[in-house]
């Protein structure tokens, strides 16, 4: 027999409501933490977040300093790693940190070698009017080794 068989049906009932209220607010705390943690951090003193047009001129930098990398065509629809890195570049297109926002944990050899691509391809366009600027890219890693990013995908198939 269980305890709450024993309870009068308005105790019953009052414990209920407190159990769905209980419940209520949990969710919603869980979900304010979740909503929290998905934002980006603030930009240093003298640093700003990309425009669009310069993560594009940034990403176009890359295209242009390594074309056989390059996945030309849509991309199959299975990828091998999909990673999303924040790149801090400093006047002069000098790299300065790099920063997982979603790493691919399950290759962390393609999570090396995309640190290892932004850094060798500085310099990057300088940063328009401000001393620092943060852009962040989506690589699309294919099992070739080829990648699209996706500021400048041709899609998926």
């Amino acid at each position: 027999m269980h305890f709450f068989n024993l309870l009068p049906d308005h105790m019953l009932n009052k414990l209920q409501e407190e159990r769905r209220q209980f419940m209520a607010l949990a969710a919603s705390i869980g979900a304010a933490a979740l909503v929290a943690g998905c934002g980006t951090r603030a930009p240093l003193p003298g640093q700003a977040p990309a425009s669009t047009a310069y993560r594009r001129e940034a990403a176009t930098h890359l295209y242009r300093k390594y074309p056989d990398r390059i996945f030309r065509g849509k991309l199959p629809p299975m990828l091998y790693a999909i990673g999303v890195l924040e790149v801090e570049v400093s006047q002069g297109g000098r790299v300065g940190s790099t920063r997982w926002l979603r790493g691919p944990s399950h290759a962390p050899e393609v999570m090396a070698e995309i640190e290892r691509l932004v850094r060798a391809a500085a310099p990057f366009p300088s940063p328009p009017g401000f001393g620092r600027v943060q852009y962040v890219d989506t690589w699309l890693w294919d099992r070739s080794g080829r990648f699209q990013l996706d500021t400048l995908t041709e899609g998926q198939l």
